[in-house]
Parts: structure tokens; C-alpha cells; sequence
């Protein structure tokens, strides 16, 4: 059935191939975190024509998350909003998934969250234990210190925080890329004080970005909800971070927020991204929507007279 669906929604054109993290991507679509939480469906999104797949956000041990009703769709802002809060099945279950199943064959990035409980301390230790049992499988390692939908009992993005976060990890680390996930919400400033950290600490990349808690421009009454949104909304902000980030580095960039057509996905490839990822779309577009945007991306490569994804790599910014 995987190789039915691969033939069918798979696009394979050299265009499209990227290298990043020291890794072949076949193409830059790629599903984020939140989709798959547990490693479930990892091989059924790459023969939907995924370029990669990232899972999580896993944590060490099990967790409920928030309560529900925690994810809302808001369809006239092509829009979603969630509060889950790091739910999902804990490192071992996911482990164990892994080892029985195999890796995808594309890409796996792994998302890597603290429990809901943990104080700063405690958290530096979840992350290292996950990293610890997981990193193994991955081509690269998410650090995921951005979610606004878990409780705020201490400062994630503080800079002492993240270098603690980033030695502790390297110490464990066998060569395994390690990129941080930021949010669309943090001034510019901010965004430079942590790119200045995660340079120094030798972090590998960037995911720009994570949900918004602002609803500017959303039109949908279920805007009222708490949490994070997702899609439509988010396209503008995400790629202004995305441009920002690229303008302040050279550290390869994965790009995430309102990538729903060959359009918006060109749009953050031109703005710095080497990478994209969504989520939102392929809950409203369905299981063509990979196919459909590697399709349009190649059109708008030849158009604009690149001969691959890499070449239109922050053109925008020249």
C-alpha cells in the first residue's frame, strides 16, 4: 500500500534535493512536530511524498496534556489553534516504536520536550534523557523551548537556560544535529541575543517558527480560544523571523508557519529557508498536498531560472 501511495504522490526531480544537517532531503516538504507525536505514521507520511518527517514533541515519560477540547479549527482563516500541552506516549513507547518499525526512509528529525512538572533543573535533565535514548534514530534533534501551550513556571528562553540546555546536550552528543525551535512572537532583539547564543554553543540550525499566541487579522470567532495558532495567519510573521534569522546567520533554517501552497513555501525557501515544514495545510488540503507543492516549486524554480531548491536559498535577502 506504502508503494501505491508512493507512485502516486511522490515527486522526484534533482531540483528538488537539498543537503542539509550533512543529510540528503529528497525534497524541502517536510511534516512538523505535533503531527505524528508518537512515531506512528512515519513511513505512511513519506510515501505521501514528504521530503521528512519530524516527530514529537516527546517527552520523557508519558503525559496527558492539557484538557480537552484542546485543537480547534478556525476554516475561515484556513487556521488552526491548539493548547495539547506535550502530549504523548513518553521516550521508551516511542523508542520501542522506532526499534520494531525502523526508521522512515527519509529523513527523521525528533522533537524533544520537558514534562509539564519539571522545574528549570528538572527540565535540563528531561531534555538530556530524551536526547539520550533517541538521537540514535535521528538525522537531527529538535530542541523545543518555544511551545506557548505548556505551563510558563520558568523562563525557557532565558540565555543561562539555553546554554545549559546546549552544553548538556553536546556532552551527550555522537554527532547528531542539534537545532532550537523558536516562536513568531519575540522582538528582533530578542531573536538576536538567541541566535548570538546559539552560535556559541555550536547549535546546528533553526526552527522558525512555533504557533503564535497573537490573533491579528483572524477572523473566525473561535479566535477567542487559547493556545497557539497555526496556519494562515502565521505565514507573514514566520517568514519575517525566517528573514531576520537568515540576515543574522549562517545557520541552515527549516521554515514553519502558514506554508499552504508552491507560493508560500518559495516565499520562506527566498526569505533563508533550506527547509520548510507544515502541519496546518495538510489537515485542510489533505494527502496531496506534498505532491502539490514540490510540483509548484519546481514551476516557480524554472520561472525564476534556479536550477534547484539550493540556488533560491534567501535570494530574497540579496
Amino acid at each position: 500500500m506504502r508503494a501505491a501511495l508512493e507512485n502516486v504522490y511522490s515527486v522526484d526531480h534533482p531540483a528538488l534535493e537539498v543537503n542539509c544537517f550533512g543529510t540528503r532531503f529528497s525534497n524541502p516538504v517536510g511534516v512538523a512536530a505535533g503531527f505524528d507525536k508518537n512515531a506512528e505514521c512515519t513511513h505512511a507520511l513519506a510515501a505521501l511524498g514528504f521530503g521528512f518527517v519530524e516527530i514529537g514533541t516527546v517527552t520523557p515519560y508519558p503525559q496527558d496534556g492539557n484538557d480537552r477540547p484542546r485543537l480547534f479549527r478556525l476554516p475561515e482563516d484556513e487556521a488552526m489553534i491548539n493548547r495539547m500541552g506535550f502530549n504523548g506516549d513518553g521516550m521508551t513507547r516511542v523508542r520501542s516504536r522506532l526499534e520494531r518499525d525502523g526508521t522512515p526512509p527519509v529523513p527523521l528529525g525528533v522533537n524533544v520536550g520537558k514534562m509539564n512538572t519539571s522545574n528549570e533543573e528538572e527540565a535540563i535533565e528531561d531534555y538530556r534523557r530524551v536526547f539520550d535514548r533517541l538521537s540514535p534514530f535521528a538525522d537531527y534533534v529538535v530542541v523545543n523551548v518555544s511551545c506557548p501551550n505548556t505551563p510558563d513556571t520558568f523562563d525557557e528562553s532565558s540565555p543561562e537556560h539555553l546554554m545549559a540546555i546546549f552544553e548538556t546536550l553536546e556532552a551527550e552528543n555522537d554527532d547528531v544535529p542539534i537545532v532550537v525551535k523558536i516562536g513568531p512572537d519575540s522582538p528582533p532583539a530578542s531573536v538576536r541575543e538567541l541566535l548570538e547564543i546559539v552560535e556559541s554553543q555550536g547549535v546546528d540550525g533553526i526552527v522558525a517558527t512555533n504557533t503564535t499566541t497573537s490573533r491579528e487579522g483572524v477572523r473566525s470567532p473561535t479566535r477567542e480560544q487559547w493556545g497557539g495558532l497555526s496556519g494562515g495567519p502565521l505565514r507573514e510573521p514566520a517568514t519575517d523571523v525566517i528573514r531576520l534569522v537568515a540576515s543574522e546567520t549562517d545557520l541552515p533554517v527549516i521554515g514553519v508557519g502558514g506554508v499552504d501552497s508552491a507560493e508560500a513555501a518559495y516565499e520562506k525557501i527566498r526569505a533563508g529557508a533550506s527547509l520548510v515544514q507544515l502541519y496546518t495545510a495538510f489537515v485542510y488540503n489533505g494527502p496531496a498536498t506534498a505532491r502539490e507543492i514540490n510540483r509548484g516549486l519546481l514551476a516557480l524554480l524554472e520561472r525564476d531560472g534556479f536550477d534547484s531548491v539550493e540556488a533560491a536559498v534567501g535570494t530574497a535577502l540579496e
